[in-house]
């Protein structure tokens, strides 16, 4: 009698409607492995929020079940979730690239994580059992990054493919995509694909990385002052060809940031990226170099407040200002939803003197990391996936992939346009939607676990687009009376802090406090009665409804009476 397998139900607690904290779970009766264990980072809507990361709460529920933890390369998206997973859960074995696995140990011992995490590196000839449920293989792809493979997962139910991020890069910085090998496994039959999104809007090839070169060479010509350049601080690839071209031309290296300084740093003790002693410099050492002898590499290029390149354009840096002359150059292109920050940043910068670089069509200084339309196509026509699953990405990327792979044959009712938390079942070479797990977001605030609310997320929400007051009153309450009158702060109220609007609010709340304290009352009444006075008024003279926040001190409580 044949012994019985569990079907394996497939989802992501991140990674689908978004760009960010990629997070695929695959689950038997007995096993669940992830694929990734990423961030996502902030829109400016979040105010005071330092990443957004999945809910566990699903993992922690089935944590006995939990056998591994593969990382398909070291972008922050993919594995900047990692120190919060492990707080949350146990996870037995992270499989990682060299790379990557380099990345995440400084992760960890950064997040001061005490438990000895046990990090096994992979490359693509490796091949991971797992609890007799899954068989792990690997295969190299392109991307902005050295060591990104896609997964291929052998299940009793059939193949998965997760092809990480990815373009297919013919001429790239590094290895070769290993196109060969995935040829061979689409071959053998792949019953599911799940493929990166990402540029799936955009027609033709994503350029190769090597195009980039020409544009930095051009600016490392032509400049006079300084070259500042800024760039993700994982963009090994793209980092690695600058201070190429700068030592080529004379130039020391100066790196700011703190991530910028610890990813290159790992990155030369690996090997990834070869910078000469000599050609290094420190922030410090900027001031005594010719404005020609100086390349500054530097974080920032999202317009992120407190990278190092929003530092220096504010003018809080210690020793690195903004002159006329320098050349900003910002190799990358705006995340959804970073344009207007980025816009703001770069006025700055041409205010302050500076010439400042951006990539577009006629001057190329970023190739994506990600593939567009034909290399989709190219993705399902060499794994000819019986069923396909779009990932990375946002709705309408993951909406316009699923509607490529139509295009090339797929059948329309074995496209699965999903949802965080949406399960679909693999059983007998068949996908079927199956229902639903527990899936959304947690704000991190600093490194506090438990992140931030989303009560609490619209409260500063709240505050951000409609401003706040602050109403102190002291009061005495076993006399029922005011003692000192309220002061009103207006936060966020740019043309009204000095105005007849603040004294009017002040007599509003006094006029609501003394009536209301005519008869025996609660510090609850009146905290209630003075947001009642000053928000009516306020509307009625600004249209606009502020967080108010009563603070009110005893004198009776004071005394002790």
């Amino acid at each position: 009698m044949a012994k019985y397998h569990s079907p394996v139900n497939v989802f992501a607690l991140g990674g689908l409607s978004e760009v960010g904290k990629n997070t695929y779970c695959f689950e038997t009766d007995q096993s669940l492995i992830l694929v990734d264990a990423g961030v996502r980072f902030p829109e400016a809507n979040l105010p005071g929020v330092d990443y957004v990361i999945p809910d566990y709460t699903y993992l922690k529920a089935n944590r006995s079940k939990i056998k591994a933890l593969f990382i398909t390369h070291g972008h922050e998206d993919h594995i900047g979730g990692i120190p919060f997973l492990l707080r949350t859960v146990n996870v037995p074995v992270i499989y990682a690239p060299r790379l990557a696995a380099a990345l995440i140990r400084h992760k960890i011992e950064d997040a001061r994580i005490k438990d000895k995490v046990n990090i096994v590196e992979i490359d693509s000839d490796t091949v991971v059992d797992v609890a007799g449920d899954f068989k792990v293989s690997f295969f190299r792809v392109t991307h902005s990054i050295p060591d990104a493979f896609g997964i291929c997962i052998d299940t009793h139910h059939g193949r998965i493919i997760e092809t990480g991020d990815f373009k297919i890069d013919l001429t790239p910085v590094g290895p070769q995509f290993e196109l060969a090998k995935l040829t061979h496994l689409g071959t053998e039959g792949v019953d599911l694909l799940m493929s990166d999104s990402t540029n799936a809007e955009i027609e033709g090839y994503t350029p190769s990385e090597t195009n980039v070169r020409k544009g930095v060479e051009d600016i490392f010509e032509k400049a006079i002052g300084r070259i500042i350049v800024s760039t993700f601080s994982s963009n090994i690839n793209r980092i690695q060809q600058v201070v190429e071209v700068a030592v080529e031309h004379g130039r020391k290296i100066c790196i700011l940031g703190r991530s910028m300084e610890n990813v290159v740093s790992i990155a030369r003790k690996y090997g990834y990226i070869k910078i000469p002693d000599s050609s290094i410099v420190s922030d410090g050492e900027v001031k005594n170099l010719r404005p020609r002898e100086v390349c500054i590499l530097c974080t920032g290029s999202q317009g992120e407040e407190m990278a190092a390149l929003s530092r220096i354009a504010r003018g809080e840096h210690r020793n690195i200002h903004i002159v006329p002359g320098d050349t900003i150059v910002f190799s990358s292109n705006p995340i959804p939803g970073n344009n207007a920050v980025i816009d703001r940043l770069v006025n700055n910068l041409v205010k302050l003197g500076a010439d400042v670089r951006l990539n577009s069509m006629s001057f190329s200084l970023h190739s994506s990391g990600h593939p567009s339309k034909q290399e989709l196509r190219l993705m399902l026509r060499l794994t000819s996936p019986s069923h396909f699953m779009p990932v990375h990405g946002e709705y309408r990327m993951l909406k316009i992939h699923g509607e490529i792979a139509e295009q090339v044959g797929l059948p329309k009712e074995n496209v699965f346009i999903l949802d965080n938390g949406d399960v679909i079942s693999l059983k007998d070479h068949e996908v079927k939607r199956w229902g639903h797990v527990p899936a959304g977001d947690v704000y991190i605030d600093g490194n506090d676990l438990d992140g931030v609310s989303s009560a609490l997320m619209r409260d500063r929400d709240e505050m951000n687009r409609e401003g706040l007051i602050a109403v102190l009153l002291t009061i005495d309450s076993r006399r029922s009376k005011v003692i000192i009158p309220p002061i009103v702060y207006f936060r966020g109220f740019a043309s009204f802090s000095d105005t007849h609007i603040v004294r009017h609010s002040q007599m509003h709340a006094l006029e609501a406090v003394n009536e209301v304290m005519r008869s025996r009352t609660t510090f609850a009444e009146i905290k209630s009665a003075v947001r009642g006075a000053i928000s009516s008024y306020v509307y009625r003279k600004t249209q606009r409804t502020p967080m108010i926040v009563p603070l009110i001190m005893d004198v009776s409580r004071e005394r002790g009476q």
